[in-house]
């Protein structure tokens, strides 16, 4: 028996009640690789010392990084996992490690310039020019010209992403080149949800205008795009209540996700999602923030039962902390200092001027010594699909009580 995915159980219930319902969508984005390269899989120290010295520190592998993605999987609190081609083709085709799982495999489905970020490039700081590596049927089924039958074996659910820079050239191309996508993606049966970079060129437009800028392009490009072709979702920068509520009032229908941007502190993350969601937001994709969090089970955890109301965010954050001293793992920063707000995708108001991709994480913020291990809150999972809200928070809340008092 096919077992439903719950990316599909929440998209049906939103969009059958935008307003009431409270299902939320947590995506683990594991795709750095098709950014940052081999710095992607975030760093390690060498031979397992338990203490942390710079000059022992390493990338790691990307067989590591597999792993944890597997971990992920294994764990099945997050409704997507997106990762590149390559991988969803190991993981997915390969492996068939979705199969079974109510987890949605995603890849990357275009990486435009702006989020080519080897050591030492400068191509991302230019503006962002539109750029397809993977191919639809590679991620559907690992070789071209898939059968209709095998088109249902790896992802059919990529992120496709687009760069506005307020220049008529440069945004035609964008927009073209994602035309075409839509297009083939459609007669594939292909998925996607779109990612909103805000402009890589700083001077594109003035702070306090961008928010509105994001919003009427947003809407300005997919006003012409019929249902077959529009984005399951949107995956954004957070620019505050007023500019999250807009979007989501003008289409109820059109699903808002945010994109977590720079590692940060764990309260950035876990206030992002809460503030999101409270002013509209349905998704939240967290990429860095999971990546380099010291136990990305318990942390992801903790998405999940922010996103679900059992708990505040300054709450997760001081049970997070608790967690990792059970397990012995040493926090990157002191528990007062992760319950600060640092990463600029914070600013809340929209005052502040974010880009769509932040200066990249220190060694000591992207380090994760400790082997990824379920967190003692980890359980057997119930049917989640069978479960009323209220069953489902009851669970949540008894869950938590048992394991930290």
């Amino acid at each position: 028996m096919t077992v439903e995915k719950s990316l599909d159980a929440k998209l049906r219930s939103i969009h059958a009640d935008p307003s009431g319902s409270r299902d939320f969508i947590i995506a683990d984005a594991k795709d750095a690789d098709m950014a940052f390269g081999m710095s992607a899989p975030g760093m390690t120290r060498v031979g397992g010392s338990p203490e942390e010295h710079p000059g022992e520190l390493r990338f790691k592998t990307l067989a590591e990084y597999r792993d944890q993605i597997r971990q992920v999987i294994q764990q099945g609190i997050v409704d997507i996992v997106l990762m590149s081609a390559s991988t969803c083709d190991q993981l997915a085709v390969q492996e068939r490690l979705f199969e079974n799982t109510r987890i949605t495999p995603a890849a990357r489905a275009n990486d435009a310039t702006d989020v080519h970020l080897p050591r030492g490039g400068r191509v991302h700081a230019e503006p962002a020019r539109p750029f397809r590596t993977a191919h639809i049927d590679h991620m559907q089924c690992g070789h071209l010209d898939c059968s209709t039958d095998e088109r249902r074996i790896g992802a059919n659910l990529g992120l496709y992403s687009v760069t506005f820079n307020n220049d008529q050239t440069r945004d035609m191309e964008t927009l073209q080149r994602y035309k075409e996508f839509r297009e083939e993606a459609e007669q594939k049966g292909f998925r996607h949800f779109l990612e909103v970079f805000d402009p890589n060129r700083p001077e594109a437009v003035s702070p306090d205008k961008l928010p509105g800028f994001i919003n009427d392009l947003i809407a300005r490009t997919l006003a012409g795009v019929a249902q077959a072709g529009r984005p399951v979702f949107l995956k954004i920068v957070y620019h505050g209540p007023q500019a999250m509520e807009e979007l989501v009032k003008y289409d109820p229908h059109l699903i808002v996700g945010v994109l977590g941007g720079a590692s940060g502190t764990t309260l950035d993350a876990f206030q992002l999602l809460h503030q999101s969601q409270k002013y509209g937001g349905r998704a939240a994709l967290f990429g860095r923030k999971i990546n380099s969090a010291e136990n990305q089970l318990a942390f992801i955890e903790f998405l999940r039962l922010i996103a679900d109301g059992v708990i505040g965010p300054e709450e997760a954050v001081r049970a997070y902390h608790s967690v990792l001293q059970k397990l012995g793992v040493k926090p990157h920063r002191p528990l007062d200092q992760d319950l600060t707000l640092q990463t600029n995708v914070m600013s809340y108001g929209g005052s502040g001027t974010t880009i769509s991709l932040p200066p990249a994480a220190k060694p000591a913020e992207t380090s994760a010594a400790t082997p990824v291990t379920s967190a003692p809150a980890v359980s057997d999972s119930p049917n989640f699909a069978k479960m009323t809200p209220e069953e489902r928070l009851h669970y949540h809340r008894e869950r938590l009580r048992k394991t930290f008092g």
